[in-house]
């Protein structure tokens, strides 16, 4: 499901206005190979939740890194449960044991070319296994312009040639307070203690949604 640039834009203006669930069914309207990823961080649950009532068939694709707290594998227990969510987990072919007792763990942020090669391995690398299986046209994500500089410049769709298929941001206008309302307001859990070895900064990009 690609489109010339003309046509996104004025996809992305017509939606500019339109609730979440409304750009999530208009997407589902126009294919029906899709999945939905997720990493069980702080405001994951908010797609999950609508992905649950409005596609609960929806392929959902979690990337095990190995280095969640435990915080957050309780959380993804919680929420595949409640939520009934069709969970598909890829790991990386290199476990953390043995990273840790050959690799030396996680390089840090210093060491560029061997912190790249470990995004690579843990990240990258089962996110292309777990899209190579699935083959989606549509992938639903929790991208938002205000987590990092570099998001600002994307938008609602935008078309990923790395993976071949419409990215669909439902809350890319969101702010982190109406995302945290709406957990509040569906009793979903906010995940406080979260860490992610790719990006060790917050607002720093991992590699996954850069071209």
């Amino acid at each position: 499901m690609l489109y010339s640039h003309r046509k996104l834009n004025e996809l992305n203006h017509e939606l500019r206005d339109s609730s979440a669930e409304t750009i999530i069914r208009w997407t589902l309207e126009h294919d029906t190979a899709c999945l939905a990823t997720t990493n069980f961080g702080p405001y994951e649950a908010v797609l999950l939740h609508h992905v649950s009532r409005i596609a609960p068939s929806t392929p959902v694709i979690c990337i095990d890194h190995g280095y969640n707290t435990e915080e957050t594998y309780l959380v993804g227990k919680e929420l595949t449960k409640k939520l009934k969510l069709n969970m598909h987990y890829y790991t990386p072919k290199v476990t953390r044991s043995r990273r840790e007792t050959i690799y030396n763990g996680v390089p840090s942020l210093e060491n560029a070319d061997a912190h790249k090669a470990f995004v690579e391995e843990v990240k990258l690398e089962p996110f292309a296994r777990a899209f190579n299986e699935h083959k989606p046209d549509l992938w639903l994500t929790s991208l938002r312009k205000d987590q990092t500089e570099f998001r600002t410049s994307l938008n609602i769709l935008i078309e990923d040639h790395k993976f071949n298929c419409l990215k669909v941001s439902p809350f890319f206008h969101w702010t982190e307070l109406d995302m945290e309302e709406y957990l509040v307001e569906n009793d979903l859990p906010i995940v406080e203690n979260y860490y992610d070895p790719t990006k060790v900064e917050k607002h720093r990009e991992c590699g996954l949604h850069l071209e």
